[in-house]
């Protein structure tokens, strides 16, 4: 059997063209970790079970989250920027669920989040009121033991800074001024200051 002379063009050329075929196998490598955020308004309630609404994101897409380690139902849409919703079921006053979120290429996101019931209505105490004509002056203070989400005035919504205690001032008309205030677990609590 004869043999035929390797040259060396052949070599450089075979090796080009090995060195082509292997770039066009190789990956990238993923390392965004799936980010994790809530989008519900709180993640206090007055009843023991409510619902929990997020979204995860992602750079290659999201293929599984879970709650304390039980997988959930991915709402339709991208697998990107993946939308979830779970209920809570509270048994104590406070909890906490570890939401994790896994991508295509392993990585995963992890968010650990408070919750807590809570049945205490905000307080409202009026410090001032006073009628001038057909102008009513009013302002006061507002206390919760979470946090003060809203206050209406007449049933317009005056704006503050969230917290567990909120000066207001309104100026309304007629002989009276209705105040609401409501926490962020939905508790309200309504006074008539006259």
């Amino acid at each position: 059997m004869l043999r035929r002379p390797f040259s060396r063009a052949a070599a450089s050329a075979l090796l080009l063209t090995l060195a082509a075929v292997l770039a066009g196998c190789s990956r990238t490598t993923d390392t965004f970790t799936p980010h994790i955020s809530v989008t519900s308004d709180g993640n206090a309630s007055r009843e023991q079970s409510f619902l929990i609404q997020g979204y995860v994101l992602d750079d290659v897409g999201v293929t599984q989250v879970a709650v304390d380690g039980k997988p959930i139902p991915i709402q339709p849409g991208s697998d990107k920027l993946a939308r979830f919703q779970f209920r809570t079921m509270l048994s104590t006053p406070t909890g906490k669920y570890t939401i994790t979120a896994r991508d295509a290429a392993g990585n995963e996101g992890k968010l650990v989040l408070p919750v807590s019931v809570d049945p205490v209505r905000p307080v409202i105490r009026v410090t001032r009121f006073e009628r001038s004509g057909g102008v009513v002056r009013v302002a006061g203070t507002v206390t919760d033991n979470n946090r003060v989400a809203q206050i209406l005035v007449d049933g317009n919504r005056l704006n503050i800074t969230p917290g567990n205690s909120v000066d207001f001032y309104a100026e309304t008309t007629g002989i009276w001024a209705d105040i609401e205030a409501a926490d962020a677990a939905g508790n309200r609590t309504t006074l008539r200051a006259r």
